[in-house]
């Protein structure tokens, strides 16, 4: 799957819910927060799911992709979700139609 097919599959897996999100993932993914680096299924799955969980009503509906650019396996991607998320960025590397890193940061 290519990195495009990938980030698309992820975009959509998001308001599918958690067990969709992480089919993009493997043991050796390592999601890098704010708060420190997340590596492996338990870890990434449990930020997901906190993230779904503590989201306000709306938020996901609300979540619109600004930008999107994809180089080779890295792709990245500025959205938001206003009036919840003013601005956020995503970089991933994807390989083998997984993503193996993921950076993450917002401004709420």
């Amino acid at each position: 799957m290519s990195t495009e097919m990938t980030l698309v599959h992820h975009l959509q897996a998001i308001s599918q819910g958690v067990e969709a999100i992480m089919s993009d993932y493997t043991e050796d993914s390592v999601l890098f927060t704010p708060n420190g680096p997340l590596r492996g299924l338990d870890a990434v799955r449990d930020f997901f799911d906190s993230f779904i969980r503590n989201s306000p009503a709306g938020l996901l509906e609300a979540l619109r992709v600004e930008r999107q650019d994809i180089d080779g396996e890295v792709a990245y991607i500025i959205w938001k979700a206003e009036p919840y998320i003013k601005m956020a960025t995503d970089t991933f590397v994807i390989r083998n139609g997984k993503i193996k890193a993921q950076t993450f940061a917002m401004l709420s």
